[in-house]
């Protein structure tokens, strides 16, 4: 049987990366594995878990022998620390709440793994995320949907895309759901099979974002400041910055007699404003660095469900230019804890029109 082409599988070490990489196998086409070296080399001891770990190339290794296709190691640790790192520890600073992921999908599983896939001939990468990619002929361009399994479904993380980047992507999980996968997984008899998915962020090993941060940059970048009230008044002293973000209710240290959240962070007066829970919602909000997947550019304003976080329900709303940077997403019931940092990816159904990161809410 001739090949489909040569796919460079990117594999964490886990069941889906692991059995995406046996589907295309089995669809006919040339598979590589390839793990994305991207901790730290002091870190090569101390990490055991998660999907970046030195036991997930181990554990992606052994998979590649399994499937009977040639593994490999690319270091993207540079790029990573800028890209990823940097970001995600700037953007605290700045009184934002990042995404790395969506920033480790943009820079490096996509944009610097397809590099270097094609530097080694290969035609296509690949990876294990929940969605649908395909060429739509109405349209003529490649399109992006929600994968079958709504509860898995990673879309929201995807929105970043290019017509050049999908056009040798391929996503062979959208079709199906996580017990399917871990059935195939099993039935092979992959190590993997039940192997838990990586929930904390990879770099950050102990779950504690606050204190990566402050090793990072050091304690004077936590300078304490006002708790302040949406009017202004003083009620309470923070302890930095980077140890809030919008909604928040716990670790406020705040005894008012009733309950109060993080409404906002104003980084000039190194301040956090706190206030009533009906006071953390909002019903528009502006977005910048926008991409879109079903069309080149917005020109007119078009209905559309936005999400303003990964585990956000799709809400309606209307989606309007503002200027060549930004765009207004005017939500038809207010949204809660709309956090600037964030991203907002807007859908037409199945169809995700394409996304962007939130500046504010209005």
């Amino acid at each position: 049987m001739s090949s489909k082409g040569t796919v460079v599988v990117g594999m964490s070490g886990g069941v889906d990366s692991s059995v995406a990489a046996y589907l295309l196998k089995e669809q006919g086409y040339d598979v590589i594995g390839v793990t994305m070296q991207i901790w730290p080399v002091e870190h090569d001891e101390e990490r055991v878990g998660g999907c970046c770990s030195l036991s997930a190339v181990n554990d992606a290794r052994r998979v590649a022998d399994k499937l009977g296709i040639p593994f490999y190691v690319m270091n993207f640790r540079d790029l990573f620390e800028i890209e990823v790192i940097d970001y995600f520890t700037n953007e605290y600073l700045q009184g934002r709440t990042p995404n790395p992921c969506i920033a480790c999908n943009k820079k490096i599983k996509f944009e610097g793994f397809l590099t270097k896939a094609k530097q080694l001939g290969a035609d296509y990468i690949a990876t294990g995320h929940y969605a649908k990619l395909l060429y739509d002929n109405t349209k003529k361009r490649f399109v992006l949907k929600k994968a079958v399994d709504t509860m898995k479904d990673q879309t929201y993380a995807l929105y970043n895309f290019t017509q050049e980047q999908m056009a040798h992507t391929l996503l062979p999980l959208g079709n199906y759901a996580k017990p399917q996968i871990r059935e195939i997984a099993a039935s092979i008899e992959l190590r993997v099979a039940n192997k838990p998915d990586s929930q904390e962020i990879c770099f950050v090993t102990d779950n504690n974002y606050k204190n990566f941060i402050e090793n990072r940059v050091g304690q004077e970048h936590f300078r304490p400041g006002p708790f302040l009230d949406t009017q202004g008044n003083w009620i309470g002293t923070h302890e930095g910055l980077p140890n809030y973000t919008i909604g928040q209710r716990k670790g406020l240290g705040l005894a008012l007699g009733y309950p109060v959240y993080v409404v906002k962070i104003d980084v000039e007066k190194n301040a956090v404003i706190i206030g009533k829970d009906n006071e953390v919602f909002q019903g528009k909000l502006i977005a910048c660095q926008n991409n879109y997947i079903l069309f080149e550019d917005l020109h007119d304003e078009i209905q559309v469900e936005a999400k303003i976080r990964y585990s956000a329900k799709p809400a309606k709303a209307i989606l309007k230019p503002l200027n060549k940077e930004e765009v207004l997403v005017e939500f038809v019931e207010a949204q809660r804890a709309i956090t600037p940092g964030q991203a907002v990816v807007y859908y037409q159904g199945d169809y995700v029109v394409g996304g962007g990161t939130i500046v504010k809410g209005i």
